[in-house]
């Protein structure tokens, strides 16, 4: 009987320079991740960010921070009750009845990939005390449904909450519009792309993402940070930039204006080239300003950008959508010069409202058997914590920046949004990847291969039985 042929273990198993690894499932095929001695002295980079702060709060100006949370109250508050309407609409709790998750989804018609969204909507009202859950047999019961004269009164607050966040006119008639529609999105009879860009329009998108305060703090918060590295390199060159997800150009307009007249690379990108086009109309030709298709779950060598080609990437809203965190951030530290900066723009926390409007977006294409495949998997969530970027950062060789805003500010407070960054550490120690796929190569046939090979400073594990 012949020896059973090696597998990717066998072979890492056999190089002393790797002394951990992971195997990351993808549409594409396994990513291999690999860990070598680690870096010596803690992940945190001691920087200043008083400037980026206060370029936050400069763009807030004259807004009553201490009035926002209960702003979002009244949002969140529409939201709990929307969501407490479609499940007794659809007959569900009347007279007594129990359902558990699985009954309530099909009930809903709910199609699978957006299934995550009402079992969120489950935990969530028995969290706000509007539904309960039999601790023995997990079946929920006593919904308390929102009369037709409580329900409009509360949408009617949509206004009051969206003028106190700075949001547009046209945020409010997004959240009716979705709010009213709820059924026909969790089945996939609607669209929520269509009721967020109607007519190929992009005012509410710009509006929740540029226009709000929240946005409009870590916006220029994030554009100063990118326009310090500008000063740092003293004109020598321009500042090469990397901006993944860019979508509507919330972030780029201030970061462009942050950059000034400094001399800049700024590749603007996204998956979508709908967003190239609103790109392109809203900045136009400007010097420097290029762009380029770009999906941060896919190889960014595969997609034509070189490693250590970069001396800034940014990220903002976008990187949640990394099925893998930790393979997402070893990929764009690969595109970093040694010391160069990634900045995100993430929500950190969530809001009812999201669950019942943005949230649909982020659901997983149709037919795609794998969602998240990192700390995230089976949990029915989206956003990372601060606590968990910071982590996330550190694993994939990133030393970090404080999250902004820190604690105690105003800003901190209940409404989320975060600016994460951190600085490419260097790597003595790491594993080559080029050498183990190199190793790989010669040990195993090609369908036995990982397709990608990134090395991290330490791996987080998710599941037992995917790393050493």
């Amino acid at each position: 009987m012949s020896a059973p042929a090696p597998v990717v273990t066998d072979v890492l198993a056999g190089l002393p320079q790797v002394r951990d690894w992971q195997l990351v499932p993808g549409a594409e095929g396994d990513t291999l991740l690999v860990a070598g001695t680690p870096a010596a002295g803690d992940g945190s980079c001691p920087e200043d960010t008083a400037d980026a702060v206060s370029a936050g709060d400069a763009a807030v100006k004259g807004t009553d921070l201490t009035a926002l949370p209960a702003l979002m109250g009244l949002l969140d508050e529409t939201a709990l009750l929307a969501m407490a309407r479609v499940l007794d609409r659809a007959r569900l709790f009347r007279d007594g009845g129990t359902h558990d998750a699985a009954e309530v989804v099909a009930a809903l018609g709910t199609v699978p990939r957006h299934a995550w969204i009402v079992r969120r909507w489950l935990r969530t009202l028995v969290e706000e005390n509007r539904l309960r859950q039999d601790p023995g047999s997990g079946r929920y019961h006593s919904l308390t449904a929102p009369g037709r004269q409580t329900y409009a009164a509360a949408r009617r607050t949509l206004d009051k909450a969206r003028e106190g966040l700075d949001y547009p006119p046209s945020m409010t008639r997004f959240f009716l519009a979705a709010a009213d529609r709820l059924p026909l999105l969790l089945q996939d009879r609607a669209g929520l792309q269509e009721v967020l860009f109607p007519d190929g329009e992009t005012t509410t998108a710009e509006g929740n993402y540029r226009d709000s305060t929240p946005s409009r703090w870590v916006n220029h918060a994030a554009a100063e940070l990118v326009a310090r590295e500008a000063r740092r390199l003293s004109g020598s060159r321009p500042l090469r930039v990397l901006e993944a997800g860019a979508g509507v150009g919330a972030t780029t307009g201030a970061v462009l204006d942050a950059l000034g007249d400094a001399p800049v690379d700024y590749l603007f990108t996204d998956v979508s080239r709908f967003f190239l086009r609103a790109g392109r109309d809203a900045f136009g030709e400007r010097p420097g300003l290029r762009r380029a298709l770009f999906d941060v779950n896919a190889d960014p060598v595969a997609q034509g950008l070189l490693p250590a080609s970069q001396d800034v990437v940014l990220a903002a809203n976008v990187l949640h959508n990394a099925r893998h965190a930790g393979q997402a951030l070893a990929a764009l530290r690969e595109l970093l010069v040694p010391g160069g900066l990634l900045v995100l723009v993430e929500s950190c926390q969530e809001h009812y409202q999201a669950l019942t409007s943005m949230y649909l977006l982020m659901s997983p294409p149709a037919g795609e058997d794998a969602w998240f495949t990192d700390l995230r998997k089976g949990q029915d969530r989206v956003f990372l914590t601060g606590d968990e970027w910071t982590r996330q950062l550190d694993a994939a060789g990133f030393r970090t920046l404080p999250v902004l805003p820190v604690p105690g500010h105003p800003l901190a407070v209940s409404l989320g949004q975060r600016v994460i960054a951190g600085r490419a550490r260097p790597g003595p120690g790491r594993p080559d990847p080029a050498a183990i796929r190199s190793a790989l190569a010669d040990a195993l046939p090609p369908n036995s291969r990982p397709v990608r090979v990134h090395a991290v400073d330490r791996v987080i594990r998710t599941t037992t039985g995917e790393s050493r």
